[in-house]
């Protein structure tokens, strides 16, 4: 009988050492799997998820207001931001390639967005200028990226502007679109002072599908643009 049991006893636990069923602590090979594959990740900056606060603003606050003050009634008439340009002019681009690269990487933090480098199209003798080198660079944002651009730029950039006294209520074209000039970078937050290769200055322009200025400032104004001499309205 015991010889009997002697033998029988490896026959008890080979299911346990080969058995089907995971161990103690759940399948440890399939964890590792799991944990180490998963979806590719994209680097490319993306906007933030959701609506931005300014366009949900605009949808539920500013449209309806623009409308009664001028007494649109087709929708489609109400004004709305149709892009934003910021641009960049370096007239020494092609003789300091290095400071072209830290334009680029400044406005990528900026934006969000990697910017396009402008190119001459014509050759000026004079300038020592080619047709074809870089002269600058500019990035162009529209939809989520652009209203999220403007709501840092209203309530973070335009703070920390030395001696700041408003915004200019004379820069617009007469039909509908507004531009006007920093004169340093440093103002944004997402620049890092100790990787700033030269201070330099940039155009910000807002087109707008307004035909006129009146509209295309009340559209700003209720945006909460700083206007000199205006008390800015405030963004819930």
């Amino acid at each position: 009988m015991a010889e009997t049991k002697d033998k029988a006893a490896p026959k008890d636990k080979a299911p346990k050492k080969g058995g089907g069923g995971s161990p103690p602590g759940g399948g440890g090979g399939r964890d590792k799997k799991d944990k180490g594959g998963g979806a590719a990740v994209d680097h490319a900056p993306k906007a933030r998820e959701g609506t931005p606060r300014l366009q949900a603003y605009f949808d539920g606050t500013v449209r309806a207001k623009i409308a009664k003050e001028f007494g649109l009634e087709n929708p489609h008439q109400v004004p709305r931001l149709e892009k934003v340009v910021l641009n960049v002019g370096m007239g020494d681009a092609s003789k300091n390639p290095k400071q072209l690269d830290a334009v680029i990487e400044e406005l990528g933090a900026i934006t969000g967005q990697k910017a396009t480098v402008t190119r001459a199209k014509k050759a000026i003798a004079n300038f020592g200028l080619r047709a074809g080198m870089p002269v600058g660079a500019f990035v162009t944002l529209r939809g989520a990226r652009m209203y999220e651009f403007l709501d840092r730029f209203i309530t973070l950039a335009i703070p920390r502007i030395r001696d700041f006294r408003g915004l200019s209520n004379r820069s617009f074209d007469g039909r509908g679109n507004y531009t006007f000039g920093i004169k340093e970078q440093m103002i944004f937050p997402e620049v890092d002072f100790d990787k700033v290769e030269k201070i330099h200055g940039m155009d910000i322009t807002l087109v707008t599908t307004a035909a006129r200025d009146d509209l295309a400032m009340a559209l700003l104004r209720e945006l909460g643009w700083p206007f000199r001499g205006e008390t800015p309205q405030r963004v819930a």
